[in-house]
């Protein structure tokens, strides 16, 4: 067989057999579209998303916010719909549109009864691969984009982990908002975005994730026909993005940074370079947080709230990149109180990192760890993302049996080494409340 006739034929395997009874299966098309689902027979409703490897980490600081702006614009025309048409033609089948931004990647998804999955992969296709985007809806979307910027603002409990990012890695596209600056979002224009998406949205790039009451050929065949014209024979699919490498011991850009603000409450991050998605330590860094702010039973919720009543909310909380990651713990508290809880965290980073966590503190956060990861496949939504993150994030479909058997098999010894590794970084605090900007200083 000739390369230029097998590049023209699919490939088609299947991946795993899903929890709940399912069949994961992956097709990879000619010019490098993936296709993936997971049946799932016992419901009447589909979910299809498209995924784009595209994210906030692809700009330069001129083009800050552009792939959340792209996402908004995305919505309003095709050259066969209009935005009114796109909101009529899903509202008449009951069903749901919508989109998200992350750091590295953009996703477009619509949830609706199996007999209208036709439907759906067509609009959504159409939305992601021939929007219009006019002068006139950058223009009228640009006033939406700034007022979820104020909006964000408003909300200290939102706005302290974008300063915490922009606290630990600095000027660099980790460290920026997804949804840029009321500077970089004025000053954007029609053709900058443009380009922008025509640069980036390809189709050897994209995923599309299908789950529910499906069969996998005929998704197959409905996004071939979606996808008529914009599938490149030859070209291979792009592989999972690896970024560039980071310095996980490297200082944070600022070990401490206060946002002043009139709030009635202090919203505090304190954390520190986590580990990337590729790490095999990454499901005992899970484990540890778990144990650790992941509970009502965990150390830092005992501590905190149920002992002393100093927090309604703390937590920790956990993010992979393909090359970097953040370990952290949020808590929101009476300012007079900020010091004291600060203190208590400290101490309890300090206990965990030089004696360990106990055997049953460890069974306790493996068991929340593998409720979360299965409880929140519940529905086709959720089980759609998490083969369409995967693929996108990996290049492989990893099956929940195995995410399971990943986490059962930590150890005691697995978390310590865990600790000792990342709890030792350097650390970074952010503060966003009724302080002054070096009221902090000297706090870790």
């Amino acid at each position: 067989m000739t390369n230029s006739r097998a590049a023209s034929r699919a490939t088609t395997r299947r991946l795993d057999s899903a929890t709940g009874g399912g069949v994961i299966t992956r097709t990879l098309l000619p010019g490098g579209l993936r296709i993936v689902t997971e049946a799932m027979p016992g419901v009447r409703s589909a979910s299809v998303g498209i995924w784009v490897p595209v994210g906030s980490r692809d700009e330069t600081p001129a083009l800050a916010g552009t792939s959340h702006f792209l996402e908004h614009l995305l919505f309003k025309g095709t050259a066969r719909r209009s935005a009114l048409d796109i909101a009529s033609e899903m509202d008449a089948v009951g069903g749901e549109f919508n989109a998200f931004t992350e750091k590295e990647h953009t996703c477009f998804y619509a949830t609706v009864l199996d007999r209208d999955l036709p439907l759906a992969i067509d609009i959504v296709a159409d939305v992601v691969l021939d929007a219009r985007i006019t002068a006139q809806d950058v223009d009228v979307e640009r006033g939406v984009v700034l007022e979820e910027i104020a909006m964000r603002d408003d909300d200290p409990a939102d706005l302290v982990h974008d300063e915490f990012a922009a606290a630990l890695f600095g000027d660099v596209p980790l460290g920026r908002s997804i949804l840029g600056t009321e500077e970089s979002i004025h000053a954007l224009t029609r053709k900058q975005i443009h380009g922008y998406y025509k640069r980036r949205y390809t189709t050897d790039a994209m995923v599309v994730s299908v789950a529910g009451n499906v069969d996998h050929s005929e998704v197959v065949r409905l996004v071939r026909q979606a996808f008529a014209g914009r599938l490149e024979a030859g070209r291979e699919s792009v592989p999972p993005r690896r970024g560039r490498p980071q310095s996980p011991d490297g200082a944070p850009e600022r070990a401490v940074l206060v946002r002043p603000d009139e709030t009635e409450q202090a919203n505090i991050v304190l954390g520190c370079r986590g580990l990337s998605r590729h790490d095999p330590e990454r499901y005992a860094l899970g484990v540890l947080s778990s144990a650790v702010g992941g509970g009502m039973s965990s150390r830092l919720f005992q501590r905190i709230r149920e002992e002393r009543g100093l927090a309604y909310s703390v937590y920790t909380f956990t993010s992979g990149y393909a090359d970097a990651g953040v370990f952290g713990i949020y808590a929101g508290c009476q300012p007079g109180k900020a010091d004291e809880v600060l203190s208590l965290v400290l101490t309890e980073f300090a206990a965990v990192t030089r004696e360990g966590l106990t055997e049953a503190e460890i069974e306790r956060g493996k068991g929340q760890m593998r409720g979360a990861t299965v409880l929140g496949l519940e529905d086709v939504g959720s089980r759609m993302t998490r083969i369409g993150k995967s693929e996108i994030a990996y290049g492989d479909v990893i099956g929940l049996d195995e995410v399971l058997h990943r986490i059962d098999a930590v150890t005691v010894d697995d978390v310590a080494a865990v600790a000792e590794r990342v709890l030792r970084r350097p650390r970074c605090l952010t503060v966003v409340g009724p302080f002054g900007e070096h009221d902090f200083d000297g706090a870790v």
